[in-house]
């Protein structure tokens, strides 16, 4: 599953969401979860775990809980995505720019 497609869950992104703020025991990411998108425990933690196979996400075990934070590298393939279409925005203007400076003033 690429970066988008794990993105693009409106549950997924919430949690990461929550876990970019600090840590949260995935109890407490199912509360939220619950609360906000009506989707039961088993839902949860497979929305986590396509999170951490993703790489957006990492885990800790502290006794029986699990513990969830941002895994930064996940978020990789979407810098270098959004640099690509930097590049378009930062040149496409300015190309345009200097063809209106050069046309014979229609547009």
């Amino acid at each position: 599953m690429n970066a988008f497609d794990v993105l693009c869950d409106p549950v997924r992104r919430r949690m990461l969401e929550l876990i970019s703020q600090r840590e949260h025991a995935s109890g407490e990411i199912v509360k939220v979860a619950e609360a906000e998108f009506g989707i039961s425990q088993s839902a949860v933690s497979q929305h986590l775990r396509v999170l951490r196979d993703a790489g957006f996400a990492k885990v800790r075990r502290d006794g029986a809980r699990r513990c969830y934070e941002v895994d930064p590298s996940g978020f990789d393939d979407v810098d270098n995505w959004l640099k690509k279409v930097r590049k378009f925005w930062e040149t496409e203007p300015e190309a345009l720019a200097i063809e209106l400076e050069r046309g014979s003033g229609s547009v």
